[in-house]
């Protein structure tokens, strides 16, 4: 290749950026020495040439090249001082990543070429690897923005009426026999009718996907013939995932799928992981960050050797340095205004809002976040915790945001797994927990409800499982949660006794019912539906295998009838306003009803007094909901061992209670009863009535 042509080019946009003319290259670093851009050819294989670029404003490095076009493959490399014990990281033999790359060809290969320092010598900051990475690094891709979004329109669910849907790309995909093999495990495949299809029956609005932007594989992993499969290790916030997408240089399948979705009427929610990076603890390999600017771009400890560490992964991007906000802001407006998603699930999110040892809910992430135009207006979820100090943070996230509520999922399992005292908090949760949320204007969908989650049991395991079996994860099963709060019914994992295994289905139709039934939002898992198993592992971030991916041709009569069963109580939920209330609900008088919006019941008949909720053994109740204008609904839920006898309530305008859905067999619509008569409700089972 001729020597190309530079120009000074702006220090704006940050990126690599097309004008239809030229490309203009724009990269931060506020204590680098010099900048080199490294060109190379279509496979990635050779650099074909580096050009220094020659301008440096704001500690932004930046040049224009006429000649560069869309397509072309790229890479850094920064010149600046090695000395780790004052927090630099500078090694110009590491090809890096643009933090700002909007698409990467290729994944990362051998990692151990990427280290900074001699990984033989032990010390890192004693020692300086020059062994030349480019070979094995993925590389940049410039993106021409252009495409055809039609008449695209974001579904935009009130919150009030959105059902979460937690899925991976390709465990959704992998191994749907109606998606085209060349199809599975991409984005085109999750965009496919057959999928879409599914979701639609279901009922749900929302699809909130795991990790997409890219990200790589542990070194660790890979020597154990593992990968990093869940995805929360991100390396390039602007770039989707290259294993997702099924031809090689359509980087705007992304785009052709969302649009797909919000035809269906689905809305996109991306789970987003802005609180770490790929590179690791002071010993990781040197990929984009830690070599652009180890100083700026991370939360160093009072060692600077060594990282703030409130993840669990090595580091901490520290969020109150301007141009590491800017760039997470940036990022998050690209995926909204470019890849028009919905909204954002955001990983550890309280390491967001560190003020290094404290976590504020007014840190400047928060505060930039609640007056941009853009993104104050689509959804935010936070996933309440990090590993730091009072890194649980539940309920403490500012208004416009709602959380991933924990406690809930705990609380509903430990009240049927029969847990003596868990009553009261079962009601709480029922409620959207009030007593957590309802401050600053808050409202009962700030609490994402959820009973599973991709971290942890499967509801199929849930209820078959008292014990994690994390063995294939080659960590001596020492990894994952102790605390599951599962019963295995009786006998651990398969089983052919049929009085064990109805006894699973009537409480996985269970906690399917009060997910639903609760206020607030609930959030379903890829698979519980249909009763997808993990065989007991209940930290499957490594499985990228049939351990994890939905088994669409082998649920069986017990899954088809469980995801009817899913699909019918999502479809009641939606027709009753009452089950989602855009208030809290404290037992006021409902006008011209002479009632309580809700109230709690004795199964002996009337309302449950302060003495029945310290009474620890009791594990049957009534609640009842009403409201101006609508039906009232009676839920019965019994959570004891044995069988018990309802007392129906008498109402002025009920004349019949109508049974509307039962967990024993799980039938929906049925018998009606007279106010006042006695309703058998079997032991673990619940039964919803409307008058």
């Amino acid at each position: 290749m001729a020597r190309l042509r530079v120009e000074p080019g702006t220090p704006h946009p940050l990126g690599a950026t097309w004008d239809g003319s030229g490309v203009n290259f724009a990269i931060f670093s506020a204590h680098a020495e010099k900048v080199e851009l490294c060109l190379f050819d279509r496979q990635g294989r050779r650099e074909l040439e580096r050009a220094v670029l020659p301008e440096y404003t704001h500690e932004v490095w930046h040049g224009y090249f006429p000649e560069i076009r869309p397509g072309q493959l790229y890479g850094y490399r920064v010149y600046g001082p090695y000395d780790p014990k004052a927090g630099h990281r500078f090694n110009h033999h590491k090809l890096l990543i643009d933090p700002y790359a909007r698409a990467l060809q290729g994944e990362l290969r051998r990692p151990d070429l990427c280290f900074g320092y001699r990984a033989s010598s032990g010390r890192e900051d004693l020692s300086f690897d020059r062994r030349d990475s480019a070979r094995v690094m993925p590389k940049c891709v410039v993106v021409d923005p252009a495409v055809t979004w039609g008449r695209d329109i974001s579904p935009k669910r009130p919150w009030t009426e959105t059902i979460f849907y937690e899925a991976h790309v390709k465990g959704m995909t992998a191994r749907h026999p109606d998606v085209p093999e060349h199809l599975r495990g991409t984005f085109a495949g999750l965009g496919s009718p057959h999928v879409i299809e599914h979701l639609q029956k279901l009922g749900v609005t929302a699809v909130e996907l795991m990790p997409v932007q890219a990200f790589f594989d542990d070194d660790f992993l890979l020597k154990k013939n593992l990968s990093n499969y869940w995805g929360y290790n991100t390396i390039a916030f602007f770039a989707p995932a290259p294993r997702f997408i099924s031809h090689g240089s359509d980087f705007h399948e992304f785009k052709l799928m969302v649009r797909k979705l919000h035809e269906a009427g689905i809305e996109v929610i991306l789970d987003v992981v802005y609180n770490h990076t790929a590179e690791g603890n002071h010993l990781g390999p040197t990929l984009s960050f830690r070599g652009i600017d180890n100083a700026s771009y991370y939360m160093l400890a009072d060692d600077p050797r060594h990282y703030f560490d409130t993840t669990g992964t090595g580091n901490t991007l520290d969020l109150r340095h301007p141009r590491v906000l800017q760039m997470v802001t940036d990022s998050l407006r690209y995926w909204v205004q470019e890849c028009h998603v919905d909204g954002f699930r955001f990983d550890l999110a309280t390491a967001l809002g560190r003020e290094r040892e404290t976590f504020s809910n007014q840190a400047v992430f928060f505060d930039t976040i609640r007056q941009d135009p853009i993104l104050s207006r689509v959804k935010l979820i936070a996933e309440p915790w990090d590993i730091g100090p009072d890194g649980y943070q539940l309920g403490n996230f500012p208004p416009g945001w709602a959380e991933w509520n924990g406690a809930y999922r705990d609380v509903v399992r430990s009240y049927w797994k029969g847990d003596d005292g868990s009553l009261p908090d079962v009601a709480r949760a029922l409620l959207g927990f009030a007593d957590m949320f309802e401050h600053r204007g808050r409202k009962p969908w700030a609490s994402v409800n959820l009973v599973t989650a991709h971290d942890g049991f499967t509801l199929n395991d849930l209820v078959s499982y008292n014990s994690k079996h994390n063995e294939a994860n080659g960590e001596g099963s020492r990894d994952g949660h102790d605390d599951n709060r599962s019963w295995n019914c009786g006998v651990e994992g398969e089983t052919d006794d049929q009085e064990v295994l109805a006894l699973r289905e009537r409480q996985r139709r269970n906690f399917i019912l009060t997910l639903f039934l609760s206020q607030g939002t609930p959030m379903l898992v890829m698979g519980d539906e249909q009763g997808r198993t993990q065989n007991g592992n209940n930290n499957a971030y490594c499985q990228d295998n049939e351990t994890s991916w939905m088994n669409w041709e082998e649920a069986g009569p017990s899954g088809e009838a469980l995801r009817d069963f899913t699909s019918r109580v999502i479809a009641f939920r939606q027709l009753h306003p009452l089950l989602r209330q855009a208030r809290y609900l404290h037992g006021d008088e409902v006008p011209g009803r002479g009632v309580p919006d809700v109230q709690w019941l004795r199964p002996e008949g009337g309302v449950m007094q302060e003495g029945n909720w310290k009474d620890g053994l009791r594990k049957t109740v009534g609640l009842m909901l009403s409201g101006e204008g609508a039906s009232s609904l009676l839920i019965l839920a019994n959570a004891a061992p044995n069988d018990m006898e309802f007392t129906l309530p008498r109402l002025d305008w009920v004349e019949r209670w109508r049974r509307a859905i039962e967990t024993v067999n799980g039938e929906i619509g049925g018998a009606e009863f007279e106010p006042g008569s006695k309703i058998h409700l079997a032991a673990r089972s619940m039964i919803v009535l409307e008058s």
